[in-house]
């Protein structure tokens, strides 16, 4: 369980990491908004409640690994780590510069504590499956693959390949979190590609299913909890996020999907975020 002093913490570890993803989009002039907003409880949850990890030992043999399948929502995680320790907040701002650790997609040659490289759409669940599978080699059954996955990257093929893969092996320590915001990058997911029913497309490979709001603090704790006590089969964690969340201007907008807010728009939208303290 958790407090609701934690609660408290989370949220504004929450905000906190909202208006940095605003700030490193400003200063780089390019990037994605709604998703990494959208995502940001989520990622506080993970990061300060949830992952087994230590951000001075990024390489440390007992942590849990993370997997972001869909990498363009990249400033949600830089945002997280650094707000965790991973390294400085002032890199952030760094973010899809020439020669930075914070390249537009993720990518482990330029910032060693990521466990994957990442941006062609689909591959994540693989390289999940793929991992918790080697850690059942290595008995170390005890450590947990997270993959988050955007709904949209579902139209790609290989998910479902390992999705049964996962299955089939009954990957008990592999849970993977969509971030169900119902929008790409085309417009609306049931409009591009129509996905529903995602329980029970998932459940028919062999998956457990979990359904949460996914800013609801409480909810995806308990969740996540209860689906760690479950060995026999993997996890999915269908969270539905409002994109560009925290900010008006910004949410259930495609347009907000692959494009960065200006100057005046990034302004505005810190001022509504710090207003939220």
């Amino acid at each position: 369980m958790i407090t609701d002093e934690e609660v408290n913490v989370l949220a504004k570890k929450a905000n906190d990491i909202r208006q940095s993803i605003i700030r490193m989009l400003v200063e780089a002039k390019s990037g994605h908004t709604a998703g990494p907003l959208g995502m940001a409880d989520i990622f506080a949850a993970f990061y300060f409640h949830i992952l087994k990890h230590d951000p001075k030992r990024p390489d440390w043999n007992e942590r849990d690994l993370v997997v972001l399948s869909n990498g363009h929502i990249c400033p949600v995680l830089y945002a997280s780590m650094a707000h965790a320790g991973y390294f400085p907040l002032d890199t952030l701002m760094t973010l899809r510069k020439f020669g930075s650790i914070l390249q537009g997609h993720p990518h482990r040659e330029f910032l060693p504590a990521l466990e994957t490289s990442s941006g062609p759409l689909g591959s994540g669940l693989s390289q999940a499956v793929g991992m918790t599978l080697a850690l059942r080699a290595d008995k170390q059954d005890d450590r947990f693959v997270y993959c988050f996955l955007g709904d949209g990257e579902l139209n790609e093929g290989q998910n479902w390949e390992a999705m049964m893969l996962a299955g089939k092996e009954q990957l008990g320590n592999l849970i993977a979190v969509v971030d169900r915001n119902h929008i790409q990058i085309d417009g609306f997911t049931e409009d591009v590609m129509p996905l529903e029913s995602l329980y029970e497309k998932w459940a028919s490979f062999n998956w457990k299913v979990f359904e949460i709001n996914g800013h609801n603090f409480e909810e995806i704790i308990s969740i996540v909890e209860e689906a760690k006590a479950i060995r026999s089969q993997p996890i999915v964690i269908l969270s539905y996020n409002t994109p560009g969340k925290g900010v008006k201007e910004f949410e259930n907008k495609p347009y907000w999907h692959g494009n960065p807010p200006n100057k005046e728009q990034g302004e505005a939208a810190l001022k509504e975020l710090q207003s939220r303290i």
